[in-house]
């Protein structure tokens, strides 16, 4: 029978429909009566049978003092002079949704707020024809909680379904046609009131039809001086287009992130990882930029057969209260690909077409290969106008990752390996971007113009927020802790994205308690964290195990220093001034006891880290690649085991055999890259031998072109591979 639900979500009762204040639908009145919605559009209400449409759709109209339409009250009955039921009965499964189809053709309305029937959306013509004149608005509610909703109601049996497939399977089949025609998703837990949906469902309107609420600014600007003409703002298109601001800052949104409710968070719970990320990513980026449609299609692009592992980012516990979180297991191995496996799609749909791109990119490891690969797997026709070109230390990064970059340049895609270190050709980047004589040039001579793919680019973050997320999520999933115990996180840290998007998801309702950031010898952030003093003064970078966080300059520091200086940008400006200019900065007392409330720091030595990975594989045959191996090692000093501990794996031991092969006393047969991990595989390792490198590797003895560290030769490779990709 076709659920008709009249009651509340909770209770079960319409009491709560007239329990607002009237000043509240004055409010909501007066602010439709100013927008295109009222006149014209619907607010069309979808979602599964139980999900509440027809009282939320209730609430609604009567907070706008618009006319309600209940399709199968007001529509289908009406039309059919008989119950749903019975024609459900007269006509079977597959002829019911034709004819449901048909008078939804039939149908028209406007200003008005309408609830769907459960079955409405399988098909396409009818819903088509709805989605022309309205919103459509989709009550996400998990099916674990549908299916009780409907037991207690004593349904057993929905439209589409036929002997030998349950309730719970026709559910899921239905959520792929919910997918595809929404516009705007509410999230709806187990115990919400019809009355807070309703809320939430004018919220999510609200914010559809104003893009406007979600502009950027960069760590640097002054807020007395921010221009407040429309034209002067910038908007998610305009962040990932452009990479760094003008003024040399990084890109932050003005309003901060959205946060998440608990029960939103629970509601996620039985997710997979691809619906988590499309519903965090829709929070986060604004349907004006990417509607949710196109969303679900780059995520689904990017985390579909990409990665080797279905559970994309999976928790695997390690010992005690310890646990990894796999980051490896994309078409690169490291934890880089969960945003550029993405990134170059966002990228493609939000430039203008009028353009060529080229990306640049500097790497001290996996971002290089990852940016690659990514950009050359976007569709022929984008990749005709967008290149990438990677700049890596030539005598900076693992030998396997070496022949990684090499062998993932692709016909958009070029390495250039620099003469100096990874924070040469970090800094080389950002110069280039803020001379606005070379960007003009480019521009004017070539039609070309420059972004950024590191993580300087905000798009970076948003996906490692997502597996953040995730893995706290799977931690609840799996009977480890209830959901709001916390837990703390340590990261192996260079350019402090990773932990800052950790950080990210705190501020969003994941209860991570401390985030502790783990540096090699390299320990800049280490020192700065317990004294509030960044030092440069007399260091010089340490080539070590770990290459990925050789760094001493933490690009995205900047970001969660302007946050926690209540986005004071003339701070912000002046810290990273005296660093420029004299090499180091002091954080007033109040800042840093606000940076050690989220913060506490350690670093690992080689011989500690070599060790490490001998003794995790000694007892429990897992290995470590070099980087995890140094957030163990930290992690195991600092934390105080009075809550679960997850550990980012951010790269899968494979790409740095010549160092495991030492930490596991095996002698090294052969120095070529294959050979190495066809060793390190007699061995039976936890997890397997990251195999998808292979092809990549066998590539990677090409030439590929050096230059000296030079921001003129830079400079000139970068206008070759413009003149030999675009003219």
């Amino acid at each position: 029978l076709r659920v008709i639900t009249q009651t509340s979500l909770s209770s079960m009762s319409l009491k709560l429909m007239l329990s607002r204040p009237v000043a509240f639908a004055q409010i909501w009145k007066s602010w439709f009566s100013s927008h295109s919605l009222v006149g014209n559009k619907n607010i069309i209400l979808m979602g599964p049978p139980g999900a509440g449409k027809t009282t939320v759709g209730r609430i609604v109209g009567q907070k706008l003092d618009c006319p309600v339409i209940d399709i199968d009250d007001d529509v289908l009955e009406t039309t059919w002079n008989m119950s749903v039921s019975e024609k459900l009965q007269d006509v079977g499964n597959e002829q019911f949704l034709e004819e449901e189809g048909k008078a939804l053709l039939k149908f028209s309305a406007s200003g008005s707020v309408i609830s769907l029937t459960g079955s409405n959306p399988m098909h396409s013509a009818g819903m088509q024809h709805m989605k022309e004149n309205g919103i459509v608005v989709y009550l996400d509610v998990p099916t674990t909680v549908i299916m009780s909703r409907l037991k207690s109601m004593k349904v057993d049996r929905i439209v589409g379904q036929s002997p030998g497939i349950s309730l719970k399977d026709i559910l899921q089949f239905r959520k792929q046609f919910y997918k595809r025609w929404y516009d705007i998703r509410v999230l709806c837990g187990g115990d919400v009131a019809a009355e807070v949906v309703a809320e939430k469902v004018l919220n999510a309107v609200k914010r559809y039809q104003n893009s406007e609420l979600e502009t950027f600014i960069s760590t640097r600007s002054c807020r007395s001086g921010r221009s407040m003409e429309k034209d002067s703002s910038k908007y998610f298109s305009d962040v990932v287009t452009e990479g760094l601001a003008p003024d040399g800052g990084l890109f932050v949104p003005e309003s901060g992130l959205p946060k998440f409710t608990a029960g939103e968070w629970q509601s996620l719970i039985e997710a997979t990882y691809i619906e988590r990320a499309q519903v965090i990513l829709e929070r986060c980026i604004h349907p004006a930029d990417i509607p949710a449609s196109k969303l679900a299609e780059i995520t689904g692009t990017a985390y579909g057969e990409n990665f080797t592992c279905s559970k994309i980012a999976p928790v695997r516990h390690l010992s005690g209260n310890q646990f990894l979180l796999e980051l490896f297991h994309g078409p690169t191995a490291s934890f880089k690909d969960f945003a550029l496996q993405m990134v170059p799609h966002i990228f493609a749909y939000c430039i203008p077409r009028s353009c060529n791109y080229l990306v640049l990119v500097a790497t001290s490891g996996d971002t290089g290969s990852a940016v690659l690969d990514g950009f050359s797997r976007l569709h022929d026709t984008d990749k005709q106008r967008i290149a990438v070109m990677n700049f890596f230390p030539e005598d900076g990064v693992s030998p396997i990752q070496k022949s990684q970059m090499i062998g993932c340049q692709k016909e958009n895609a070029w390495s250039v390996g620099v003469k100096s270190d990874f924070d040469f050709c970090q800094t080389a980047i950002k110069q280039i971007f803020t001379n606005s004589d070379y960007t003009g040039f480019l521009t004017v001579e070539y039609g070309t113009a420059l972004a950024a793919a590191n993580s300087i680019n905000w798009a970076r973050l948003l996906p490692q927020i997502v597996y953040h997320a995730s893995a706290y999520l799977d931690l609840v999933h799996q009977g480890i802790i209830p959901f709001g115990s916390p837990v703390d996180v340590c990261i192996p840290t260079g350019n402090f994205g990773n932990i800052l998007a950790a950080l990210y998801a705190k501020m969003m309702g994941i209860p991570i308690r401390k985030c502790i950031c783990a540096s090699n010898e390299n320990n800049v952030l280490t020192d700065f964290i317990r004294t509030g003093v960044y030092d440069l003064r007399g260091r010089r970078l340490v080539p070590t195990f770990s290459p990925a966080v050789d760094i001493l300059k933490s690009s995205n520091l900047e970001r969660y220093l302007h946050l926690i200086a209540n986005e004071d940008g003339q701070l912000v400006t002046q810290l990273y001034n005296q660093l420029e200019n004299q090499g180091h900065f002091q954080l007033r007392k109040d800042l840093l006891e606000k940076l050690q409330q989220d913060l506490v720091a350690g670093w690992c030595s080689e011989e500690d880290c070599l060790a490490a990975i001998h003794s995790v594989y000694s007892t429990t045959g897992y290995i470590l690649d070099t980087h995890t191996a140094v957030a163990k090692v930290v992690a195991d000093r600092l934390q105080d085991r009075t809550c679960p501990i997850i550990i980012s794996s951010t790269a899968h031991y494979s790409k740095f055999a010549p160092a495991i092969l030492r930490a596991l006393r095996i002698a090294e047969l052969n120095q070529n890259p294959l050979s190495q991990l066809h060793l390190l595989s007699s061995y039976s390792p936890l997890p397997p031998v990251h195999w998808s490198l292979l092809e990549t590797l066998k590539k990677g003895n090409e030439d590929h072109q050096v230059c000296a560290a030079d921001m003129s030769m830079l400079m000139s490779h970068i206008e070759t591979l413009i003149q030999n990709h675009f003219m």
